[in-house]
């Protein structure tokens, strides 16, 4: 990647959420603007000088002066013109900016909080996060929401108005509110991460991009002793052993190969070591929570080799999450589990009591199971309508090559 696009992706967020501390919520989409302007002199300014020594640098310094500037001309309007309004929210000259490390981490961990602030609904946190947070554009978003450009702007400008109401500033929530809102925070990551994972609203087979920006945020909240408790510990290891998977999910040709078919060599030991780091960390708990089963049931999948007791141990481990989050998804994900230990039948009875019709992963698991059951009718017509649901092209040539070999 470009140097330039790179910066951009990983700095945006992390100037914006140091602006926005310093300017207040209200002020989300000047921070915005005043970023996006600091880009724009990059490119036109090092594509006729060169690049700087210190290209993170320069774009930190563009931006704090910038930021000075604005504050200067807010001041004088509010001083001579319009005293009397904004009174909460001035931007006064003895406004400072934290462009250290330490300053970053702390502004983006507020920021997130801010955007996954309850009043908010699930969807627009998500699509905050990517475009304050992470620098997504709106075509990106758009694709991975599967909606219009327009949808995706009003619920920006919807989202950014809510926040100025609830958020008189950029402050972490007290110590009474803190649990209840990491679990939004934890959540937004986590749908944030399996879209990055299975790309199920774009044509794309999978988007590090998004994966790597939800390790980064779960990172965020390790930095911070308030927020580094086992859950989060354990969303990380989870995110961790499934990225670990991403060199061996596709052929050269960029088709999909199935987890029983990937080369375990090809799987990143340093993410499987930092997963169990993560994990060992997340069993502080006693009483492990849903973040904590899923990761386990990660690890094992990411074993080297396989061995005779994996798949009784990954069905019991199911059988506690839907005890404690029950979600048709982990459900469906038992049954394949079910399947390893108690044959295709049994599988096939409990996946047919999962209100999942209609989902592509219900009709491509059903096939499977049918395909090994030597029930070709069935398995033919799951995979069809698997076909049909999916928009991935990697993943309908996987599906067709299924259909051949069954005719």
């Amino acid at each position: 990647m470009p140097l330039l696009p790179q910066l951009f992706r990983t700095e945006y967020g992390k100037i914006v959420a140091v602006l926005v501390r310093s300017l207040g919520p209200a002020r989300v989409s000047e921070a915005e603007d005043l970023v996006s302007d600091t880009f724009l002199l990059a490119a036109e300014t090092w594509g006729m000088k060169g690049l700087p020594a210190n290209p993170t640098g320069w774009l930190y310094t563009v931006a704090k002066n910038k930021a000075r500037d604005l504050q200067r001309r807010n001041g004088r309007f509010q001083r001579k013109i319009q005293p009397e309004i904004q009174r909460t929210t001035a931007l006064t000259e003895t406004v400072d900016f934290d462009f250290s490390p330490t300053g970053f981490q702390d502004s983006q961990l507020r920021m997130i909080f801010a955007l996954c602030h309850p009043a908010l609904n699930t969807e627009t946190q998500v699509a905050l996060c990517l475009r304050i947070l992470g620098g997504f554009g709106i075509e990106e978003i758009s694709a991975a929401f599967l909606t219009s450009k327009s949808t995706i702007n009003k619920r920006l400008t919807r989202g950014k108005a809510r926040l100025r109401e609830v958020l008189p500033d950029l402050e972490l929530p007290p110590p009474p509110d803190l649990l209840p809102r990491l679990e939004g925070v934890l959540t937004t990551i986590y749908l944030l991460f399996n879209e990055g994972y299975h790309a199920t609203a774009t044509p794309m087979t999978f988007r590090r991009d998004l994966c790597a920006d939800a390790i980064r945020l779960a990172l965020l909240l390790t930095n911070n002793e308030r927020t580094n408790l086992p859950r989060v510990n354990a969303l990380l290891a989870l995110m961790c052993f499934q990225a670990s998977r991403f060199d061996a999910r596709l052929t050269a040709e960029g088709d999909l190969i199935a987890y029983t078919d990937q080369d375990r060599n090809k799987w990143d030991q340093r993410l499987i070591k930092q997963g169990s780091h993560y994990l060992q960390l997340a069993q502080a708990d006693r009483k492990p929570g849903r973040y904590q089963l899923e990761a386990a049931i990660a690890c094992l999948h990411a074993q080297p080799q396989e061995h005779p007791e994996k798949w009784p141990a990954v069905l019991s481990l199911y059988n506690q999450l839907l005890m404690v989050h029950y979600s048709p998804v982990a459900a469906l994900n038992r049954t394949y589990a079910y399947g390893q230990v108690h044959g295709p039948a049994a599988a096939i009875a409990a996946a047919l009591q999962i209100d999942l019709k209609g989902h592509l992963s219900y009709h491509l698991l059903l096939g499977e199971l049918y395909q090994e059951a030597r029930q070709t009718e069935q398995a033919r017509e799951h995979f069809g309508q698997a076909r049909n649901l999916t928009k991935n092209p990697a993943a309908g040539r996987f599906i067709e090559e299924k259909l051949k070999k069954l005719a």
